[in-house]
């Protein structure tokens, strides 16, 4: 079965952005270009995931297949009848074909070949789980007869919309992380779809999300979008990810009464607020924004992750709204004022006490 990576790491380091927004005025935040060297890591294998814990993007990240290198004829590959899990990466696979002895395929892996078009996928009905991961694809296409698909992945290609997938009625997890889509449409049908991963792309705006009722993870890292709406009948979101966007406000959350995990890094945000209705929440990433104070949470009992690095911390005081989150273990405070203080680590640790790590050190008993 094709791995990911779990969905919290995944959504935390996601959406990295090199650039240092705190110190941007709203007018050079909604003008600036996104940096599209990092990109959400919940799809792609495990060297593409790994990050370090401050979002900077591993130097061993692949780039796009080299389109120098010649394609392979397909004669040349030898396909197992009987195999149920088929792993044809990196073979130099320029055209899908002869690919109708696999009959009894249940997954089937493209990644990282050179292919342009999806085709002669016909008599694959059976199956589960399909993999185009770093490919040179330009349309979703010739997809309508794998109806048992449940999982979908056409990350790091040419994509520039969302279609051919009206079919897919059973498609649980679809990944198009790291196209050019330029907005979110044509998903009416997939009201089974539980996670949906368009990080990386040219996205302005949400929208067109109602009918995905059963969506549990959603990942919009490195877009455009400015505000956060349209998401009021996703009532089983738990995980959002909407780092390095153009945010400058939380709000449109109020319905999201099951959100456990909230990834707002990277963004111009400057008050902590619009959270009164998400007393579920675990954890909450609002690194590196341009908030002063934090304030509004110590109804969040439940927090055990809490991001504030990079922001305009300056009031130890400020800690008393984490205070009845008896669970919190992980608090993110460095690169804020309050860290020029000798006695930092001493006084979270005096105000937190059930605080085990902070910032990317583990407290020592």
């Amino acid at each position: 079965m094709l791995a990911y990576a779990s969905t919290g790491l995944a959504a935390r380091l996601s959406g990295v952005f090199t650039g240092n927004m705190a110190s941007l005025s709203v007018g050079e935040l909604q003008e600036m270009e996104v940096d599209r060297r990092g990109e959400s890591e919940e799809s792609g294998d495990d060297e593409t995931r790994r990050k370090s814990i401050n979002g900077d993007v591993d130097p061993n990240q692949p780039t796009a297949t080299s389109k120098e290198e010649s394609p392979v004829d397909m004669d040349t590959i030898t396909l197992d009848p009987e195999e149920e899990d088929v792993d044809l990466v990196h073979c130099r696979i320029g055209k899908i074909e002869g690919l109708e002895v696999l009959q009894k395929a249940k997954t089937l892996s493209l990644r990282q070949n050179l292919i342009k078009k999806i085709e002669n996928l016909d008599s694959l009905s059976a199956l589960r789980e399909l993999d185009f991961y770093d490919n040179q694809i330009r349309k979703l296409e010739n997809l309508h007869n794998l109806t048992e698909l449940e999982q979908l992945d056409v990350s790091f290609n040419v994509l520039r919309k969302v279609e051919g997938l009206e079919q897919l009625t059973r498609l649980k997890k679809l990944f198009l992380l790291h196209n050019k889509i330029s907005s979110i449409g044509n998903l009416e049908h997939l009201t089974g779809l539980e996670m949906l991963e368009l990080g990386s792309n040219r996205i302005r705006v949400i929208e067109n999300l109602d009918s995905l009722t059963s969506l549990q993870s959603l990942f919009l890292g490195t877009n455009k979008i400015t505000r956060l709406q349209n998401l009021d009948a996703l009532h089983n979101l738990t995980v959002l990810s909407i780092q390095s966007n153009r945010i400058t406000k939380i709000e449109g959350l109020q319905n999201l009464v099951n959100l456990k995990e909230l990834y707002l890094s990277h963004n111009g945000v400057e008050v902590i607020e619009g959270l009164e209705n998400n007393k579920k929440l675990t954890t909450l990433d609002i690194a590196a924004n341009r908030v002063k104070k934090i304030e509004n949470i110590s109804h969040l009992t439940e927090l055990q992750e809490f991001w504030m690095n990079d922001n305009q911390i300056d009031n130890w005081s400020d800690l008393d709204e984490l205070k009845n989150a008896t669970s919190l273990e992980t608090v993110y405070l460095e690169r804020n004022p309050l860290q020029k203080d000798p006695q930092y680590r001493r006084k979270i640790m005096l105000a937190l006490p059930s605080v085990r790590q902070i910032d990317a050190t583990f407290i020592r008993f």
